[in-house]
């Protein structure tokens, strides 16, 4: 593990000394803010950063002679897909401003490339979710934004109650389905992606999911199950910015990157953010 530097992407000046320190022969992108309701409420922030903040960090690649980069992007790229699971040609249209933010970086990478010679790998992950087996590290908000520590803080007694947005999506409950990818997948993904940037210097794009879908009430369902608590749950009005089903097509990232996801069963990524809940909040 090497030295952590501290900094800010859109401070250039301090990308600049940790460019010159380090003379790093790639990039892996992971900063951004990445909360769909709060980019419905505040975009400029998530432009300024997740844009903005890009194209800082990639002009300083640029004159740092660093060709290479591991861009960490989003299925909300894609918004209300007219068909799943979705593929990596499958249109980007975002429907707020979380994901108009990736997709406009995304570009950025892409005009960079053309420009400059820059290999990208994206990496559109799907939702993101459960804890390291291990129980060494898992997720902690604040605030608590993700579905299911949100499920499991309600279940344990540590908040009241958990709000669905929305149970008349055309989805075979009413609720909104989303494919679950485990971190640990998610983490091996990008080793994968690196090693393969570094090896052939192509640029490439990659969803990274299980390529199953699971609904709100579904996930509801696997907490209680892994847990044998009681979920208190009500029920509201949809929320801005929510696509009703996001489901991938990973077989790309398994072919290419010889990746395959291990955690593919929903109580299985429920079971590691259970344990880290016990071990961290009880």
């Amino acid at each position: 593990m090497g030295p952590l530097a501290k900094g800010d992407i859109l401070d250039r000046a301090r990308l600049d000394e940790v460019f010159a320190a380090y003379s790093p022969e790639a990039v892996i992108h992971f900063a951004a803010y990445a909360y769909v309701g709060e980019s419905v409420v505040d975009p400029g922030k998530y432009y300024r950063n997740n844009v903005v903040g890009t194209l800082t960090l990639v002009e300083a690649m640029r004159d740092h002679g660093v060709g290479k980069i591991v861009f960490s992007s989003s299925c909300a790229t894609y918004g209300n897909p007219e068909t799943l699971p979705i593929r990596e040609e499958t249109p980007q249209r975002p429907i707020n401003p979380y994901g108009s933010s990736k997709a406009m970086a995304e570009r950025v990478l892409a005009d960079f490339g053309a420009a400059h010679g820059l290999a990208t790998t994206v990496l559109r992950y799907f939702n993101a979710a459960g804890a390291d087996p291990e129980n060494e590290i898992g997720e902690s908000h604040d605030p608590e934004t993700h579905l299911i520590p949100l499920l499991l803080d309600a279940a344990s007694g540590r908040r009241s109650e958990v709000t669905v947005f929305g149970t008349d999506y055309p989805t075979h409950d009413g609720t909104c389905v989303r494919d679950y990818i485990h971190v640990s997948d998610l983490a091996e993904a990008h080793v994968n992606a690196l090693s393969a940037l570094l090896d052939d210097g192509r640029s490439s794009i990659y969803n990274l999911g299980n390529g199953h879908g699971f609904s709100v009430r579904e996930v509801i369902d696997a907490v209680e199950r892994v847990t044998g608590l009681t979920v208190p749950v009500v029920f509201g009005d949809r929320r801005a910015g929510d696509p009703a089903a996001l489901i991938s097509d990973a077989s790309k990232a398994r072919d290419e990157l010889e990746w395959r996801p291990r955690f593919a069963e929903i109580d299985e990524i429920v079971r590691t953010a259970w344990a880290w809940h016990r071990k961290a909040r009880l």
